[in-house]
C-alpha cells in the first residue's frame, strides 16, 4: 500500500480541505471542518507532528500499529511524528465531506516545543505508543476538563501573538497531557494493553538509547546493534521499516539522533562539538553536515533562533 508522507501542518490543512493555519508549527480545529479524501483509504499516512484528538460520532475506523484502533466508547486517541496509520471511511459516508464524527484535532510539530521541558518529556507519555491501541473513554467531568483546556489553547491560538504566547500555550498542552495520563491510568487499572508491535520495541528502544547519557560506548548507533536487540537480521528490520513507515533503519535512526541533537541545542550550554561527541560522532564535522542536510540549518544557527 503507498505511504504518504505529510511534512507540515499546512500541508496536512491543505489534504483536508482546511485553510492555511494561523501558525506553522500548530494548529487546533474543529472535526466538522474536515473533509476526507476519496483516496483515504487507499494509503497509509505518515505525519512528522503530533496528533490529539477529541472525537465524538465516529465515522471512520483507524488502523494504527498494524492493528485497528479501537474506539468503542472512547473519544480521544494520540499519534507520535513518524507513526503509520489508515484511516477508513465508513460504509455509508460518501462524497469528500467529513464524516468522522465531531470534536477537536489539535496538532503540534515537535519544533514548537524546543526550549520548553515538553521538547524532552513529551516521549514519557504512554499513549503516543503502538502498544495502546483503544481510545481514551472519558466521563462526562473528565470530557468537559478536556475541551476546557482545548479552548484555552484555541483562544490563545487565534489572540494576537505576543512574547508569551507560545509559553502559554506550552503550558496548557502540558496541562492537556497530564490529565490524559490520569485517565488513561484510571482506564487501564481494569484493562490490559495489547503486547508492543515491532514497530514499538524499535520506538522504545532508540528512545531509550538516546535518552542514556551514562552509556559507555560513545559510538555511533548502527542498525546492526539496532537489529540484533530486536533478535532480526539488518536486511530484515530495514526492509520492515521501510514498507511500513516509508524509511529504513538508517533513516530512523537518524530522526532520533537529530531529535536529540536539537533538544541537547536548545536546552544546554554544551558546545556543538561537545554535543556531536556526545552522540557518537567521531568527527564534529559529518555531526554538522548530517545535521543541516536533515534540517536545513547548521546547529549554531538552529541553538540562535532559540536566543
Amino acid at each position: 500500500m503507498k505511504i504518504v508522507r505529510i511534512k507540515s501542518i499546512t500541508e496536512y490543512h491543505r489534504l483536508r480541505g482546511l485553510p492555511k493555519p494561523a501558525h506553522p508549527l500548530i494548529s487546533l480545529v474543529e472535526y466538522s471542518q474536515l473533509q476526507l479524501p476519496e483516496n483515504i483509504g487507499e494509503v497509509n499516512i505518515v505525519m512528522d507532528f503530533y496528533s490529539i484528538a477529541l472525537k465524538r460520532d465516529v465515522g471512520t475506523k483507524l488502523y494504527y500499529g498494524q492493528q485497528i484502533y479501537d474506539f468503542d466508547e472512547g473519544l480521544m486517541f494520540f499519534i507520535a511524528p513518524g507513526q503509520v496509520f489508515r484511516i477508513e471511511r465508513s460504509p455509508d459516508s460518501s462524497g469528500s465531506k467529513c464524516s468522522e464524527g465531531s470534536g477537536y484535532l489539535l496538532q503540534v510539530h515537535p519544533d514548537f516545543f524546543w526550549g520548553h521541558p515538553l521538547s524532552k518529556n513529551i516521549k514519557d507519555y504512554s499513549f503516543f505508543d503502538y502498544s495502546i491501541h483503544e481510545a481514551l473513554f472519558l466521563y462526562s467531568k473528565e470530557e468537559q476538563t478536556i475541551l476546557n483546556i482545548m479552548e484555552n489553547i484555541r483562544e490563545e491560538y487565534h489572540a494576537n501573538i505576543d512574547r508569551y504566547s507560545q509559553g502559554i500555550i506550552d503550558a496548557q498542552i502540558e496541562l492537556l497531557l497530564k490529565f490524559c495520563e490520569r485517565f488513561y491510568n484510571r482506564q487501564f487499572i481494569t484493562r490490559k494493553i495489547s503486547s508492543h508491535q515491532m514497530l514499538a520495541k524499535v520506538e522504545n528502544f532508540l528512545n531509550s538509547f538516546f535518552s542514556d547519557d551514562e552509556r559507555p560506548d560513545r559510538g555511533l548507533l548502527s542498525v546492526k546493534t539496532v537489529a540484533d536487540a530486536m533478535n532480526v537480521s539488518p536486511d530484515y528490520l530495514s526492509g520492515l521499516l521501510k514498507q511500513l513507515t516509508g524509511k529504513n533503519a538508517q533513516e530512523h535512526i537518524h530522526q532520533k539522533l537529530i531529535e536529540k541533537a536539537k533538544e541537547r541545542l536548545s536546552t544546554t550550554n554544551l558546545s556543538v562539538t561537545e554535543i556531536a561527541y556526545e552522540l557518537g560522532f567521531e568527527h564534529p564535522q559529518s555531526f554538522s553536515k548530517l545535521f543541516k542536510t536533515k534540517t536545513k540549518l547548521s546547529p549554531l544557527s538552529f541553538r540562535r533562533s532559540f536566543n
